[in-house]
């Protein structure tokens, strides 16, 4: 174990300061697209690729009295989700656990776990360059503002496509922004009162054109001055927790310390193509 790397009094000194009265967490979101997307759990011992049955959109059709209806055949396909490991884990010496003026053991497993729910977070956001259908225009609009009219498009090409379910949207704050500014000026009619206090007091925008609207820092940008942002179904993603996240901890005598080691297993994937669009947008703040 000599070649691992360690956290000591050194890489803990903020924790270590008599003035500390409590740890002091640099500000991150928990997951959001967990539960905004369809959930599967993976038994143990059921293998690691779980295959989901996607059926077709079957249409009725017109028979006249007595006559036999014609028989249809229904084909399904499916979707593989691979599940793998994700985690992340460190070593805490005795001289830092036992004179550190805060519960560290509990603060780096806060922290890990923050952690976790972000890599899931953006293991999910980064499907959305997956969906075909863009809202407005295509992928070369990279830095057009973004507008309600977005949303409007997106809500109706999914209405038109006879997506089910309450629709939401998840954008990248920087991309969201201007639609954002454009809300919570002075010429906004009194009636969108509620979306404005929302859009400006707790960071959910609030529901538009019947979507749901959330931001997330944990949105892929796909450049240094671009997101790609998404309005979809709960259908369109799929998320298969194999093992839920976990924190464990062992003690390693012959360093003095005690290892920490936060642990998932899931795998993600897009389900229905056609359940998502896609919103590229400018990612600047201006």
């Amino acid at each position: 174990m000599a070649d691992e790397i360690k956290s000591t009094t050194s890489t803990l000194d903020d924790l270590l300061a008599p003035i500390v009265q409590e740890a002091l967490f640099v500000a991150s979101e928990r997951s959001v697209m967990r539960g905004l997307v369809k959930n599967f759990t993976v038994p143990a011992n059921a293998g690691k690729v779980l295959q989901v049955p996607i059926y077709p959109t079957i249409t009725a059709a017109t028979v006249a009295e007595a006559d036999d209806l014609g028989m249809t055949a229904i084909s399904t396909s499916k979707k593989d989700i691979t599940l793998s490991e994700v985690g992340f884990a460190t070593n805490v010496s005795d001289l830092s656990l036992n004179f550190a003026t805060s519960n560290i053991i509990a603060d780096l497993g806060r922290l890990m776990g923050d952690a976790i729910a972000r890599k899931m977070d953006r293991d999910l956001t980064a499907l959305f360059t997956g969906f075909s259908t863009f809202a407005l225009g295509s992928a070369t609009d990279s830095q057009t503002e973004m507008t309600a009219a977005h949303l409007f498009a997106a809500a109706a090409k999914l209405k038109a496509a006879a997506v089910p379910g309450q629709y939401v949207g998840v954008f990248n704050p920087k991309s969201i922004f201007n639609m954002k500014k454009i809300m919570t000026s002075t010429f906004v009619p009194q009636g969108n009162t509620g979306v404005v206090n929302a859009a400006m007091t707790e960071g959910y925008v609030g529901r538009i054109s019947g979507i749901d609207i959330y931001e997330s820092s944990n949105v892929v940008e796909s450049s240094a001055t671009s997101a790609i942002n998404a309005v979809f179904s709960r259908d369109a993603l799929g998320l298969a927790i194999g093992t839920d996240m976990k924190i464990e901890t062992q003690r390693d005598a012959s360093a003095r310390a005690t290892e920490l080691v936060a642990t998932a297993t899931y795998g993600v994937s897009e389900l229905h193509d056609s359940y998502g669009v896609k919103i590229v947008t400018d990612n600047t703040v201006s």
